[in-house]
């Protein structure tokens, strides 16, 4: 899987590495611009409003997130990276009071797919767009459409186990279908709302050793292990391992994924 936009040397995992390859889609799909103000829905460590304060150089980028850690986080980078422009905010966008009609651009990287009311989450964000203002959002298409997904499910083992965990915890596949989204847009407030088909590949580390930490340290991954008994357990690592060593290679573990960019107008 060695291409030019691949590292000949793999890196560590993390969250911001293991979404590289859509962060450059999405980046590239916002097209901000200097004086823009922009928002950034669920901006974790900051990785994304960092970069678009770097781009916004005459604008501003505000980015929140409900993880206190991942906010202090986001703030130490960006004042090591000496950025003026950027601040953040422990924040639940659905809820939290943002000021009206103070962006022009509302960006999110898979930040946006667990809002406990989603009509009233996007309702919220509109009102701190601006009459132009653009929502930009990139989030997963249905989980049988992304390989990681799939290995993942297939390694846990039955379908008991996965049911449990889909109905007991957030669904990062809940933006999934264009239609329902179109129409949880529109409710909310938004027009002309249009998706773009991304296909990259995740990251998952540089070796299976490493790989296998990341995903067991994924919700899904724990929970399923911990409702299975000892035995079961190390039969689902080892399925697990086997999946991740099928996907790795000499620049580390990717698997193939899907995902939409969305884009949406305030009306």
């Amino acid at each position: 899987m060695m291409d030019a936009d691949h590292p000949k040397r793999p890196g560590p995992c993390g969250y911001d590495a293991e979404l590289r390859r859509h962060n450059e889609v999405l980046s590239r799909a916002c097209g901000i611009q200097a004086r823009d103000r922009v928002l950034d829905i669920g901006c974790g460590t900051g990785q994304t409003t960092r970069q678009a304060a770097r781009t916004a150089r005459a604008g501003s980028a505000l980015g929140v997130d409900v993880s206190a850690p991942a906010i202090e986080r986001a703030s130490e980078l960006a004042r090591a990276e000496e950025l003026r422009n950027v601040t953040f905010e422990r924040a639940d966008a659905q809820v939290y009071r943002f000021p009206q009609e103070r962006f022009d651009l509302a960006i999110s990287r898979f930040g946006t797919m667990f809002f406990g009311d989603p009509v009233a989450a996007f309702a919220n964000i509109g009102r701190a767009l601006s009459p132009a203002g653009r929502l930009m959002m990139i989030v997963w298409q249905a989980h049988e459409r992304n390989e990681w997904d799939v290995a993942i499910r297939r390694s846990l083992g039955g379908p008991q186990v996965l049911a449990a965990i889909a109905s007991g915890g957030p669904d990062p596949f809940s933006l999934a279908d264009p239609p329902a989204v179109t129409d949880i847009l529109e409710a909310a407030g938004f027009t002309s709302v249009t998706f773009t088909d991304v296909r990259e590949p995740v990251y998952y580390g540089p070796d299976v050793a490493a790989a296998l930490d990341w995903v067991r340290g994924f919700t899904c991954t724990s929970e399923a292990l911990k409702r299975l008994g000892p035995a079961a357990a190390a039969h689902a690592v080892g399925r697990l391992r086997e999946a991740l060593a099928a996907h790795a290679g000499d620049d580390g573990v990717w698997f193939n994924s899907r995902a939409w960019i969305v884009t949406a107008h305030r009306r």
